[in-house]
């Protein structure tokens, strides 16, 4: 288990400012005001090259850039650090389970109601009884990440601690790739291409269309121990703070995101089967 902690000014640049305007229900296309030099002149001259019925949404989006900017200094001044806890286990699948070194199990869904193959995330892990294993995709990764606490109706603080979780959770798998499993070590990605998801491997958290079940959370975090880096999480598996994020690494060459969608009865009674028995171990 590998616990990093970051400053606010190590994460800035991984921050993903589309997801931050899409908060204020700002379209993404004037994230770009973060590419802009921040003098008077440069912010004008990207202001005028918007036509007259978008220039007041772009204004908007200036200025909140400038209130995000300076609520950023401030957070690095009060020496706000996020965390991020992870731990590569070796691991494999038995049907639509990760089955980890001591047996602890984990339910993944399997889509059903799809033209073309069903997935499952088990199906980028090697099947238990397979003598392939390559260090790499007999293995998976739990993660967390999580930044400080908001005051309660402080909206740019809150938004802006989401995305340093968000931004610490793509630091943290960068240098996981890179280092820590090490499976890509000559990655050399610019922050566009890592925004773009263009390196090897995903990291689907709990909520995730291909990961949706809440309460798989509950044997994470035991697993991570994550009461000892300041999460907590509440009876539907909340977590506390709000600023946090949690899910699973995966390295296969072939990982892709998608949506499990509606299941039948029968997968859902097996499923329940199946977490019920990983909620008490």
């Amino acid at each position: 288990m590998t616990t990093l902690t970051y400053t606010i000014d190590e994460l800035i640049p991984y921050i993903s400012w589309a997801y931050f305007f899409h908060a204020w229900q700002i379209a993404p296309r004037f994230a770009s005001v973060t590419q802009v030099h921040g003098c008077t002149a440069c912010r004008t001259a990207w202001l005028n090259g918007f036509s007259a019925d978008d220039k007041p949404q772009a204004q908007v989006a200036m200025e909140l850039y400038a209130e995000a900017e300076a609520m950023l200094r401030t957070l690095a001044a009060e020496g706000e650090k996020v965390v991020a806890r992870f731990a590569i286990l070796p691991c494999r699948s038995d049907g639509d389970d990760l089955v980890f070194e001591d047996q602890w199990r984990l339910p993944c869904l399997r889509q059903q109601r799809v033209e073309g193959v069903c997935l499952c995330l088990s199906d980028y892990v090697l099947p238990q009884g397979s003598d392939k294993g390559d260090g790499v995709n007999d293995r998976v990764g739990l993660f967390a990440t999580t930044a400080g606490r908001v005051g309660e109706y402080d909206m740019l603080r809150q938004t802006l601690l989401d995305r340093l979780a968000e931004a610490a959770a793509e630091k943290m798998h960068e240098q996981v790739r890179k280092t820590y499993w090490g499976y890509a070590p000559d990655e050399h990605l610019t922050m566009t291409e890592l925004h773009s998801e263009r390196f090897q491997g995903i990291r689907p958290a709990i909520g995730y269309p291909c990961l949706p079940d809440q309460r798989v959370i509950f044997p994470i975090y035991r697993r991570l121990r994550l009461n000892e880096v300041g999460i907590a999480l509440t009876e539907t598996g909340a977590m506390n703070p709000h600023a946090s994020t949690c899910g699973l690494l995966l390295a296969h060459p072939a990982t892709r995101y998608f949506a499990v969608g509606n299941i039948s009865p029968e997968q859902q009674q097996l499923y329940e089967q199946r977490l019920q028995a990983c909620l008490q171990a």
